[in-house]
């Protein structure tokens, strides 16, 4: 598969990245498959590795419904509970977005993602070059930092309290972002800093931009 560098004045370059951060945005991102999917508006998706088990359920469900609902999804999707959700999502039609957080060479893909970057539906990016060839913890926390500041609304089914997701989640909290989680005991602390407790449905609402020019052709 063809690389690319996608520069900050290009025209697929994430317009949501240069307001947010202006001079601190990253100079190019890197990105392999369909980059007119980065025009899209697009639901986050971060996670802490540890999710207890009614939340991991919880989230299936709503990947399923956003899935059904044609919302385009950004993540980093490396846990095992986020691949299990890159593999729902690819079994719909809508596009989908993986970050990495390492170059992209050497990304281990499925059968299914490799066939849904062929189908114009997947697009792989990356914020680090091609000399990066591991994933280190300080890395992960940058790769959500740009999936974070990349979505119209960011999804953390669950976060560690003071852990690095929490971190992420409080500073788009602060900035006004929209969070959303799961109305669930697991959540009480990430609802009282602000998280708010929505079903899939509405999140898939409050994301909703004109996202089907950049879907590809059926």
């Amino acid at each position: 598969m063809d690389r690319r560098r996608i520069e900050a004045g290009d025209s697929d370059y994430p317009v949501i990245l240069r307001d947010r951060l202006g001079d601190a945005a990253p100079s190019c991102l890197y990105a392999m498959g369909n980059a007119a999917i980065l025009r899209n508006c697009l639901l986050g998706l971060v996670c802490s590795i540890r999710c207890p088990g009614s939340v991991v359920i919880k989230t299936f469900d709503a990947i399923r419904a956003l899935r059904d609902a044609s919302a385009v999804v950004i993540g980093g999707f490396h846990s095992p509970m986020e691949r299990e959700c890159l593999d729902i999502l690819l079994r719909g039609d809508q596009s989908v977005i993986l970050c990495a957080a390492k170059g992209l060479p050497g990304l281990r893909l499925g059968q299914g993602a490799r066939r849904a970057v062929r189908e114009g539906r997947l697009l792989l990016i990356s914020p680090f070059d091609d000399t990066v060839r591991r994933t280190t913890a300080a890395q992960a926390v940058e790769r959500n930092q740009v999936v974070a500041m990349m979505s119209k609304v960011l999804l953390v089914p669950f976060a560690s309290p003071e852990g690095k997701t929490w971190a992420n989640v409080s500073a788009a909290v602060e900035r006004g972002q929209l969070v959303c989680t799961f109305a669930d005991s697991e959540n009480a602390t990430l609802i009282a800093a602000g998280v708010k407790p929505m079903v899939a449905e509405y999140m898939a609402r409050a994301v909703k931009c004109d996202n089907r020019a950049t879907q590809p052709k059926q």
